[in-house]
């Protein structure tokens, strides 16, 4: 399979010290994709889960090598840190390695559109003002997502994609959807606040590109339950990418967006 090379790609919440991390598909993904500059939106290790317990498989390593040597290569890579590796944001303007950390950054698109980057942690209330209650809420997600590790590896010796359960279980529940829904409109009222065209963010783990009232919300999902990514072209337009296979893994993509702004929706 041939390498894509794009102007910009955006990847968040790998959680590189967890055991749900899909850091092999993303290490996978990472083979098979390059860009001009790649952005780190957040959450890439998970210092919560290596607090309580160490788990650093050789593939973590395998992914921080990885986006070091495409630094050393001439790749600009960002690192924004998220609530899960907030210990960075102690460094902003930092180099480690050739990789530079910011708390935000404002992206300048190859059409003329500006995009602020960030995580979108602090927008989450229960991560701001309830750190207890959000523990309590990370143990919960974790337990979901084992049964995610049974399901999957059902699936693959079926020869079948990864799906995850814990994604769709949680869009199956309202007060969830109705979550998604309010921290889209603030994160994006946020951007407009900062008179940008739109924003790209993590954090809740739910991939997607959409118009919200004049400004363009994208998320770029995450490595643990999707495993996505958004990309820019040269021209400007962005697609929403989901690696779903291991070795001859096929890309799909969920969205792309067409340079009149409209949103083509793609099967997947």
């Amino acid at each position: 399979m041939d390498t894509r090379h794009f102007r910009t790609l955006f990847i968040s919440d790998v959680h590189l010290g967890s055991k749900a991390a899909k850091a092999d598909f993303l290490l996978d993904f990472l083979r098979y994709h390059d860009a001009d500059t790649i952005f780190l939106v957040g959450d890439i290790v998970d210092g919560w889960r290596l607090k309580r317990s160490w788990y650093w498989p050789q593939v973590c390593n395998d992914v921080v090598q990885k986006l070091l040597r495409k630094a050393r290569k001439g790749t600009r890579v960002v690192y924004i840190p998220g609530n899960h590796d907030e210990f960075l944001r102690d460094f902003p303007g930092m180099h480690f390695g050739g990789i530079e950390v910011a708390e935000r950054m404002m992206h300048d698109g190859a059409d003329g559109k500006k995009y602020l980057v960030l995580h979108g942690d602090e927008f989450d209330v229960v991560v701001r003002n309830a750190r207890l209650l959000a523990y309590l809420g990370d143990w919960a997600y974790d337990t979901a997502i084992k049964i995610n590790v049974v399901l999957a590896a059902i699936r693959r010796r079926m020869g079948m994609p990864y799906w995850s359960f814990s994604a769709w279980a949680k869009l199956q529940v309202k007060h969830a959807v109705n979550f998604i829904g309010e921290f889209q409109r603030v994160v994006a009222d946020e951007a407009r606040k900062h008179g940008a065209d739109g924003v790209i963010c993590g954090h809740i783990h739910h991939a997607v590109i959409e118009d919200m009232d004049g400004v363009r919300y994208i998320n770029t999902g995450d490595w643990v339950e999707s495993c996505t990514a958004i990309a820019e072209h040269e021209d400007g337009t962005f697609e929403l990418i989901t690696w779903s296979t291991m070795a001859d893994a096929q890309a799909i993509p969920l969205a792309i967006e067409h340079r009149d702004g409209q949103l083509e929706p793609q099967a997947a």
